[in-house]
């Protein structure tokens, strides 16, 4: 069981307090799955040409400055670093395969938990108040924001397992339920030149969307070929820079609940998550149906 909560704003007044709003939607879903918990949050694009990569580091008193030193020496060139702690955001070179291994060249531990022109991803074990403590969500700014609390059932609790998975540029995945043939999946997948990197079964329909995005669909088709191909019982919440998606199983058999009003979308595995966010009393709200795919774009 984990819990998922996802804000895709259409008022820009909002923005400035996309995380103060997150916040407790997503610590609404504690009982939902405690074991680790993650955001994604969409801001201002960088320029065109550039990209933000997410990053985390296992080493202690890991030398960020030294990185910065490093890349600029490099073909990549200049970048700008945020860190706090054992995470930063990195503003760099377009390149995404050039960038990711710069880096694991120069710290192999060094993990890209997200990367594209809008997206950071915050994620780690522990609770969700804990996280959005540790990396400060409660004052991040921006217009799209997707949340997830997890409890392990198919794979081990660590932050590597831990959602949302970001497999592609802006691109980001969180998945309530289990796949029963993931693991035929992944070998499909391996087959393609597409590689995981967990064992975790929710990242292969991650990086099965992002195969199918990069092949031409829409994200529309490239879920509804989820619902085609994977066995199980889930809740998708999956977000582009642009937009927002939910889809459920053949059996709506995992719960989730949508919150439309004219200055945003609201979903939750749960209402009481929502029940905070203003004009909720006139809000339209609704469960998907099974099978149902809906898409939101900005």
């Amino acid at each position: 069981m984990c819990g998922i909560v996802g804000l895709h704003l259409s008022d820009p007044s909002l923005e400035p307090d996309l995380g103060r709003l997150l916040t407790p939607m997503l610590t609404a879903m504690t009982s939902r799955g405690p074991d680790s918990a993650g955001v994604a949050v969409y801001t201002a694009p960088v320029p065109a040409g550039r990209l933000r990569f997410s990053l985390r580091t296992t080493q202690a008193g890991f030398d960020w400055t030294a990185l910065a030193v490093h890349l600029r020496e490099s073909p990549l060139g200049p970048v700008e670093i945020n860190d706090w702690g054992n995470c930063a955001t990195l503003v760099g070179a377009g390149d995404a395969p050039a960038m990711i291994a710069a880096l694991h060249a120069f710290a192999p531990d060094l993990a890209v938990v997200g990367y594209g022109r809008a997206l950071e991803v915050f994620k780690d074990v522990g609770t969700p108040a804990q996280i959005c403590e540790r990396h400060g969500i409660g004052s991040v700014q921006g217009y799209q924001a997707v949340g997830h609390t997890r409890m392990a059932t198919e794979s081990a609790v660590t932050t590597e397992h831990s959602h949302p998975f970001a497999p592609a540029a802006d691109l980001c995945l969180v998945h309530n339920g289990s796949f029963s043939n993931h693991a035929t999946l992944r070998r499909r997948l391996e087959d393609l030149g597409v590689r995981c990197e967990t064992d975790n079964d929710s990242e292969v329909a991650a990086r099965f969307v992002a195969h199918h995005l990069d092949q031409g669909d829409d994200l529309g088709d490239a879920l509804r070929r989820v619902l085609k191909d994977f066995d199980g019982f889930y809740t998708l919440l999956v977000s582009t820079r642009d937009e927002f998606a939910v889809v459920r199983d053949p059996f709506a058999c995992k719960p989730l609940v949508v919150a439309e009003t004219a200055g945003y979308v609201a979903v939750a595995s749960e209402y009481h998550a929502l029940a905070g966010l203003p004009g909720i009393d006139s809000a339209r709200v609704f469960e998907p149906m099974p099978e149902e795919v809906h898409v939101w774009s900005r």
